[in-house]
């Protein structure tokens, strides 16, 4: 048998004020409003892509502003993602922050809690005041919500188009932003003499018609760009409607889809069936622009292969490209534009970080949104995901990064639409646009009104 050592009594004294300061007594005093505001707390947070590491200096610096609330940060596949969320909001056990593509806004909009602008609120925080004798006490920090004007001055101009409804309220926050860019073979242009990739339509297709190569029977060689066609072209919604908005179609509006509409300046005009007339040309077989069929493998497998010029993609196909084809002489360039606009349009696709309606603690998910999206946090995300701005103060300090500079140079002049309540109908409906018209006879017109009539189903 042992016998326990008696502790000294100053130990035991020290002991018990350490014991007082940690468990809050000294907070005592606080309205009991303040004190409930300070029970621990977690919040759970849902990604897609981006690991843990990506946020642990996020997490960590909103874990020092508020002890109390932890964050649980969970990684999910994303074909699994969008399952995994209704079933665990359908359980009542889904995240407080979720995160979702610009396209599933009209989807989502009745599970977002939506943040008011210009209404302040009030967290509670502990803080040690007292030089000799320490003791704890709550404070209320107000959380200061952007304004319209705010958005504008931190965010790209596509964000706030986006992510503000009523004109004030917000669906949610971005930390990156990407854009489409084009993908090109380097020795493909260098065997052919020319010196830069194109910066206009014209110049694309002139490039693209010079590295083409057919054998005797028609089969391409060496394709000029991946182009023209449906399903072997991952962003083929992104480049028509890029093309179509370049054009300058209206593509919609907060109740349907338009771009099957007349130009507002050019009753005679149709700027949507000028655009897939365009597109279609780079696939159909009579026609001099022809250089890709559905017969070709996926756009970015032809592209890694080294069997075509060109490709559009996101920084997703940076990161592709140098796993599987590290040898590869590519490079990347800002889209093409119509020769002789002085109106630039790219494309943009994005992620939003939001609050879910159903959870307890809108306010504490809000504030941790609100801290992650500040610039100076947003640009550690972007060190360690290598992916382009969506920040305003952040674009000079990317244009610096080689890889990234041809993402950032297309971000202010960025664009996007609505797309309704079900992106997979209008990604489906884009194929079912392309198809008619390169396989089933039908007419540009008659293709692209009835895409729109399938569309206007999902708003």
């Amino acid at each position: 048998m042992f016998l326990k050592k008696n502790k000294p009594k100053g130990t035991i004294i020290l002991l018990i004020l350490i014991f007082l300061l940690v468990s809050g007594i000294g907070c005592k005093g606080a309205p009991k409003e303040l004190q409930e505001k300070i029970k621990p707390i977690n919040l759970v947070y849902w990604r897609v892509d981006d690991g843990q590491d990506s946020f642990s200096y996020i997490i960590n610096e909103f874990k020092k502003l508020y002890p109390h609330i932890s964050i649980t940060y969970k990684l999910i596949r994303a074909e699994e993602y969008e399952q995994a969320l209704l079933e665990a909001w359908a359980e009542d056990r889904g995240p407080d922050i979720f995160s979702i593509p610009n396209t599933w806004l009209g989807k989502y909009k009745t599970k977002i809690s939506l943040l008011s602008m210009n209404t302040d609120f009030s967290m509670a925080k502990t803080i040690i005041v007292g030089s000799i004798k320490k003791e704890k006490k709550i404070i209320e920090q107000k959380i200061k919500t952007p304004t319209l004007r705010g958005l504008r001055e931190t965010f790209v101009e596509v964000v706030p188009k986006d992510i503000v409804v009523d004109n004030n309220k917000i669906y949610g926050l971005p930390l990156s932003l990407d854009i489409l860019t084009m993908y090109y073979n380097r020795n493909f242009l260098n065997n052919k003499g020319i010196v830069n990739p194109p910066k206009n339509w014209d110049e694309f297709v002139s490039q693209t018609k010079a590295i083409t190569l057919q054998d005797r029977y028609g089969n391409f060689v060496q394709s000029g760009a991946a182009i023209g066609t449906s399903k072997n072209i991952k962003y083929m919604p992104d480049i028509i409607s890029l093309l179509m908005m370049q054009s300058g179609t209206n593509m919609s509006n907060d109740n349907r889809a338009l771009f099957d509409k007349e130009s507002m300046d050019d009753s005679d005009y149709y700027p949507g069936q000028e655009a897939l007339q365009f597109y279609v040309n780079f696939a159909s077989p009579s026609n001099g622009s022809y250089t890709w069929n559905k017969d070709m493998p996926s756009d970015l497998d032809a592209f890694v292969a080294g069997k075509t010029g060109f490709i559009f993609g996101y920084s997703d196909y940076l990161s592709a490209i140098k796993k599987q084809a590290p040898k590869l002489n590519f490079d990347m360039a800002k889209v093409p534009q119509i020769s002789g606009t002085l109106k630039e349009v790219n494309y943009a696709r994005y992620w939003l970080e939001t609050v879910s309606k159903k959870s307890e603690h809108t306010e504490e998910a809000w504030a941790f949104v609100l801290h992650a999206s500040k610039d100076a946090n947003a640009k550690t995300f972007l060190e360690r995901t290598k992916k382009p701005t969506a920040h305003r103060a952040l674009i000079e300090w990317q244009m610096e990064d080689f890889d990234l500079q041809p993402f950032v140079k297309g971000v202010l002049t960025a664009q996007t639409w609505y797309k309704g309540k079900n992106y997979l109908l209008v990604k489906e409906a884009f194929e079912e646009m392309v198809d008619n018209v390169l396989y089933n006879g039908e007419t540009i017109k008659k293709a692209i009104e009835y895409a729109v009539k399938r569309i206007n189903l999902t708003y």
